[in-house]
């Protein structure tokens, strides 16, 4: 039986790469849409400049992304370290003795201690193989489930968690929320007052109910609830330009610099970028 929430790592960060001591550190959040444009994917996070990143949407081993491993070849290309969660195995992309998967990929200049993939207890049914519908690339008939994934980053001397997570696209906003609240649980789970990020694909807007309770009543912080409410997509579904990719703060933490890159268009997402450091 196949692992959909495994996950696989690689270490491509030197010690003379790693940043000393660093007061402040960036951060970028992409779904990069399976990693389709790749040279352009690599060419706007290697002018960025950021110590971590959280991919969404990254594909291993598809026919569409000519069968490469999009998260090792950017990590590669960055002389990053890495972890990739496995959300979805890909019907379409691949075949019994050699499956295709996308999922998650957090990448990051500093040694990434533990990785653990949390699976959402509620998920929609839509992506199952049904006998009823055929197996069409369109029809991206997947089995696997909506995740986060799950990160320890050592930051000079402090430990760092980092949830990259890619709630449903299909269902309702509730539906979502239940999942970014599961993301709340295991935060306190795991200790208050530690210095927590949350990035990803939400796929819904959390300055408005029912994500807005959740967010503050987890007492995280949102660096682009006020200043920057563009849409996140580059081509809206059914003309809806929405704000679907978000960063959230938690414990010490404090941001500055929220910016939406809206001039890159090497994914139907536009990527994301904060500046964090401790109180």
């Amino acid at each position: 039986m196949r692992q959909y929430g495994a996950h696989r790592d690689g270490i491509f960060c030197s010690g003379s790469d790693v940043p000393v001591g660093p007061d402040v550190i960036r951060i970028v959040s992409w779904n990069i849409n399976r990693g389709l444009q790749l040279p352009g994917i690599i060419e706007f996070l290697s002018k960025a400049s950021a110590d971590l990143i959280l991919l969404q949407e990254a594909d291993v081993n598809a026919r569409r992304t000519r069968y490469r491993n999009i998260a090792r070849e950017i990590a590669q290309a960055l002389r990053m370290n890495y972890v990739f969660g496995r959300e979805f195995e890909e019907l379409t992309q691949g075949n019994h003795s050699s499956p295709a998967y996308h999922g998650q990929a957090t990448l990051s200049k500093f040694p990434i201690l533990s990785s653990r993939i949390l699976t959402f207890g509620r998920q929609s049914g839509f992506w199952r193989p049904r006998w009823f519908i055929p197996q069409l690339e369109k029809s991206q008939r997947r089995l696997g489930g909506r995740m986060a994934l799950v990160s320890h980053v050592t930051w000079s001397e402090k430990r760092l968690l980092v949830y990259n997570l890619h709630l449903e696209s299909r269902g309702s906003d509730g539906l979502r929320s239940s999942q970014l609240a599961e993301v709340v649980r295991d935060i306190h789970q795991c200790g208050s007052g530690m210095p927590v990020v949350v990035g990803g694909d939400f796929n819904f807007e959390l300055s408005r109910e029912p994500a807005i309770s959740v967010v503050n009543g987890a007492r995280l912080r949102n660096p682009f609830n006020h200043g920057n409410r563009r849409p996140t997509i580059t081509r809206p579904r059914l003309g809806r330009a929405r704000a679907v990719d978000w960063f959230l703060v938690g414990g010490p933490l404090r941001y500055g610099r929220p910016e939406l890159h809206d001039s890159v268009v090497a994914s139907d997402h536009y990527p994301l970028s904060v500046a964090v450091h401790i109180k």
